[in-house]
C-alpha cells in the first residue's frame, strides 16, 4: 500500500507545502506565512508535492489550480486521503498577488482551523474547489473505465483505474504496488498504452530475475572488451526504451549498488555504457512495481531513501483478489473464454456450487492463482459443459496436499 503521512520515514510534524509553477506565487507565500522555517517548503508541480508527503506530516497544503502536470483536484483528493490531518486548498495563482494578513475565512473555513494555524497569506486568492471539482466529476465516468487488458468493476478497481488514467498522459514516475499475482505489469503496460509514448518501446526488466553481477550491463549496456566475454557491444535496456517506457518490476529487490546508479540516471537522464566514456542523454519514462513495502525497506537500510522519494511520486495500489471478490465471476468468465478459444472447444461455465467453492478460497496468489485454478478445473471438466464444485475441491486438495 502507499505510504501515508503517518507512516512517513523520519516524519516530522507541522509545516506548510506550496505547489505552483509560478515563482512569484511561491515566494509570496513563503515570505508572508507565519508557518515558515525549515519545514516550510515550495515545489513547482503536483507530482513533486505528492513526493513530499513522505517527508513531513504537513499541517497545510496549498495547490495552485494551474499545476503543470496533474489535475489539482485529483492531487488534493490524494493528499487528503494520505494526510487526513492536513488542511488542503486549491487556489488560483492568477487571481492576484495582493497578500493581506489573516485568512480569507469565507473560502477556507471548512478546511482550515484559523486558531491553530494563526494568520497567513491567502485572502487575495480565488478558490476554485467548486469549478475544479465539477470538471473532475464530468470526467469521472471516463476515468472509471477498465484499463486495457484488465477485468473488474468493483469500487476499489474503479478507483485504481481513475488514478492510472489520470497519470497516463503525463511523464510522471509511477510506483505500482500490490501483492504477487495482482497484475502489476498489466497496469504498467496499460499506462504505457494510454500515454503519448504508446507507439514507442515498452521495455520490462525484472530486477529479481537478473543476477547482481549482470544487472548493470543489462540496464546500461557495454562495449566490446568491457569485460571477459563481451565479444560485441550491446545497448542496455534503458537505451532500448529511449522515447518509450521502462518498467522495472520487483524494484524492491534492486541491489543497493544499482540503486545509486539508477538514482543518478533519474537525476540527469544520462547513461554511460560499461567500458565506454561516451555519455548518452535519453528520454525514458519510468514505471516501477513492487510487492513489498519500500518504506519498511528504507527503515531497514535496504533501500535508499532518496531513490524511494524519486520512485513514489505517484503510487497506484492494486488490491488483492480477496478484497474484490465481486470481480471473481467476471474474471472467471474471462479466463474460461480464453481457454475455450485457445483449445477450440465449446465454452464452459461455472456451476453455482463451483462459484461458491471459488468464493470461499483465500486466493493468496491472487488473480494469477485464479487463472491457474480455472485452467486445471477446465481440464478436469473434460467434455462437460460446466465446471462443478468437485473440480475446484480436487484442485484445492492437490495443491494443499
Amino acid at each position: 500500500m502507499a505510504t501515508t503521512c503517518v507512516e512517513a520515514v523520519g516524519r516530522l510534524r507541522g509545516g506548510m507545502l506550496i505547489a505552483s509553477p509560478d515563482a512569484a506565487f511561491r515566494e509570496k507565500w513563503l515570505s508572508e506565512s507565519v508557518l515558515g522555517g525549515p519545514r516550510h517548503q515550495a515545489v513547482e508541480a503536483g507530482a513533486h508535492a505528492l513526493a513530499k508527503l513522505e517527508e513531513l506530516d504537513w499541517e497545510r497544503v496549498v495547490l495552485d489550480s494551474r499545476l503543470p502536470d496533474l489535475d489539482a483536484a485529483e492531487v488534493a483528493a490524494m493528499i487528503r486521503e494520505r494526510c487526513p490531518s492536513a488542511a488542503v486548498e486549491v487556489v488560483d495563482s492568477q487571481a492576484g498577488l495582493e497578500m493581506t494578513g489573516g485568512w480569507a475565512e469565507e473560502n477556507h473555513r471548512e478546511e482550515v482551523n484559523a486558531e491553530s494555524l494563526g494568520q497567513g497569506p491567502g485572502a487575495g486568492f480565488k478558490t476554485e474547489r467548486t469549478e475544479v471539482a465539477g470538471k473532475t466529476e464530468e470526467r469521472e465516468e471516463e476515468k472509471a473505465e477498465a484499463l486495457p487488458g484488465m477485468v473488474g468493476s468493483s469500487g476499489v478497481m474503479r478507483k485504481m483505474y481513475q488514478l492510472a488514467r489520470l497519470v497516463a498522459a503525463r511523464d510522471t514516475t509511477v510506483l505500482v504496488t500490490g501483492e504477487t499475482g495482482t497484475g502489476k505489469e498489466l497496469v504498467a503496460n496499460a499506462i504505457h498504452q494510454l500515454s503519448r509514448r504508446a507507439k514507442q518501446p515498452f521495455v520490462t526488466v525484472n530486477c529479481a530475475a537478473i543476477p547482481e553481477a549482470l544487472l548493470e550491463s543489462e540496464l546500461f549496456g557495454y562495449v566490446r572488451g568491457a569485460f571477459t566475454g563481451a565479444v560485441q557491444s550491446r545497448l542496455g535496456r534503458v537505451h532500448v526504451a529511449h522515447g518509450g517506457t521502462l518498467f522495472l518490476d520487483e524494484i524492491g529487490e534492486l541491489p543497493l549498488g544499482m540503486q545509486a546508479k539508477l538514482l543518478r540516471f533519474l537525476q540527469n537522464g544520462e547513461v554511460q555504457r560499461l567500458g565506454s566514456s561516451d555519455v548518452y542523454r535519453l528520454d525514458v519514462r519510468l514505471l516501477c512495481a513492487t510487492n513489498v513495502r519500500l518504506s519498511e525497506r528504507v527503515q531497514a537500510r535496504q533501500f535508499r531513501q532518496d531513490l524511494y522519494y524519486r520512485l513514489a511520486v505517484f503510487p497506484v495500489h492494486l488490491p488483492a483478489l480477496r478484497q474484490r471478490l465481486e470481480d471473481l465471476e467476471a474474471l472467471s468468465e474471462h479466463f474460461l473464454g480464453k481457454l475455450a478459444e485457445e483449445t477450440e472447444v465449446p465454452a464452459k461455465r461455472l456451476s453455482r456450487e463451483a462459484q461458491k467453492a471459488l468464493m470461499s478460497r483465500s486466493w493468496e496468489g491472487n488473480v494469477r492463482e485464479l487463472q491457474h485454478a480455472l485452467e486445471r478445473a477446465f481440464i478436469l471438466a473434460g467434455d462437460g459443459e460446466a465446471l462443478r464444485a468437485e473440480h475446484c475441491r480436487e484442485l484445492t486438495e492437490s495443491v494443499e496436499g
